[in-house]
């Protein structure tokens, strides 16, 4: 595709309809780049991530949505030679600043990877994980935070009676839900997900989806998704990238049937990507 990508930049949730003006900032990129070396995967992205609504992420291959997701817990910093530009603000600070602490980040905005990566550890111990890191040492503050994790992913009743069984004989939804409950267990106020059911079959990806609509109730979620229909189902806001840029942002209804960008109808038509 050679056309002329263009941006529609939102400033207000205004433009949000249901998810409008009510709805609180979380976390807002200012100008925000992502640079690997010179290569820059993110380009001078802009907008809000409203408080617990969920804001899906979708554009081909290669368009930065993943970069972007885990720029927003710094994750990013863990590939060497990557820089930021602009500005990531959350809770009113700026993440990228030299005093901000990465791990009471990363804490603070919990992370679901596109495939399980569940400990070999007990099923107990790897919801436990978390909060022992943090100095919780309590037998029966821990079950109480194992048990309370475990319902929030819809998956207590399918575990409750095997906590000390290996968390690598569950089946892969189980453990997305496993990795989900594990994120939970440290208190988050933002969970990231990139593609968490790329892996899964139908069945166990509509367990998660279902999951999703609970969460949203109490988390602020971000979902970078390949499956538009996913995107459709489960996101208040949609954001389309391409090549790095942010072209189209607002509420998925409207972005998904009236589309204001070319490139955001070619894309979600199918004529590209």
């Amino acid at each position: 595709m050679t056309e002329e990508i263009t941006m529609k930049k939102i400033d207000t949730f205004a433009e949000y309809g249901e998810a409008g003006p009510a709805a609180e900032t979380q976390v807002e990129a200012r100008d925000f780049s992502l640079f690997y070396g010179d290569f820059e995967a993110v380009r001078k992205v802009s907008l809000k991530i409203p408080k617990k609504k969920v804001t899906a992420m979708i554009g081909p291959s290669g368009c930065g949505k993943s970069t972007l997701l885990r720029s927003i817990n710094r994750m990013n910093d863990l590939i060497p030679s990557t820089r930021a530009a602009g500005e990531m603000i959350f809770d009113g600070h700026n993440i990228y600043d030299r005093n901000i602490d990465v791990v009471t980040l990363r804490a603070r905005v919990g992370m679901v990877f596109q495939k399980p990566n569940v400990f070999p550890k007990t099923i107990f111990d790897n919801v436990a994980y978390g909060p022992r890191l943090q100095g919780v040492k309590n037998r029966q503050e821990l079950n109480e935070v194992v048990e309370r994790s475990l319902r929030q992913a819809a998956i207590w009743d399918e575990v409750k009676d095997r906590l000390s069984a290996n968390a690598l004989g569950m089946s892969g939804g189980q453990q997305q839900r496993l990795c989900i409950a594990r994120a939970l267990a440290i208190k988050p106020e933002i969970l990231l997900m990139d593609e968490p059911t790329s892996a899964l079959d139908p069945k166990a990806t509509a367990k998660i989806e279902d999951l999703v609509g609970e969460l949203r109730k109490n988390y602020t979620i971000v979902i970078v998704t390949h499956n538009m229909q996913q995107a459709a189902r489960v996101s208040d806001l949609t954001a389309f990238m391409y090549e790095g840029v942010l072209v189209e942002f607002g509420k998925t209804r409207q972005l998904f049937t009236n589309p204001e960008n070319p490139q955001t109808e070619n894309y979600i038509t199918g004529r590209f990507g």
